[in-house]
């Protein structure tokens, strides 16, 4: 059995689709009493709201849904990542090819689309970007990510006999 599996969740500035992730995805893992055992966090690919909350709209959304995402803060994707997480999960493919340039060779962390547990028809989706958008933007977001959350953690519950 594996502890300490480190699971982290890639937006571009770490204010809406990463924290509601890492939130919903944490929430999951303390309900599954994997709290030991799992650990999460999120990043952006940009530096601009770093040590800043979610958005108050993902917040909101988040905690009508019984998320509380007020205790995460911004901060940067950076290199020694790769080392530290077992999961680096992006939420689009921008995102993704961005984090893949830093990927050094002799990385062991699963690199992948956030989408690729969501729903979908066999197509690997992008988590759309709310920031500029409505609140059926959020909304919309939330229940993806929640689906995806959910068969995320059933994966590394499964990859690490947990």
């Amino acid at each position: 059995m594996t502890k300490n599996v480190g699971v982290l969740f890639v937006c571009l500035g770490n204010i809406c689709r990463s924290p509601t992730a890492d939130g919903i995805f944490r929430h999951l893992v303390k309900a599954a009493q994997l709290g030991d055992q799992i650990r999460t966090d999120s990043c952006g690919t940009i530096n601009t709201h770093a040590g800043e909350s979610p958005d108050s709209r993902t917040q909101a959304h988040a905690k009508e849904h019984g998320y509380d995402l007020s205790m995460l803060r911004g901060r940067q994707f950076k290199k020694s990542d790769f080392e530290e997480f077992n999961y680096i999960l992006c939420m689009d493919y921008e995102n993704l090819a961005n984090i893949k340039a830093l990927e050094p060779l002799e990385s062991e962390a699963i690199l992948q689309l956030f989408g690729e547990y969501c729903d979908h028809d066999g197509t690997p989706l992008a988590v759309p970007d709310p920031y500029y958008g409505g609140p059926d933007g959020f909304a919309n977001v939330l229940q993806m990510v929640e689906t995806g959350c959910r068969r995320l953690l059933a994966k590394v519950r499964e990859d690490h006999g947990l």
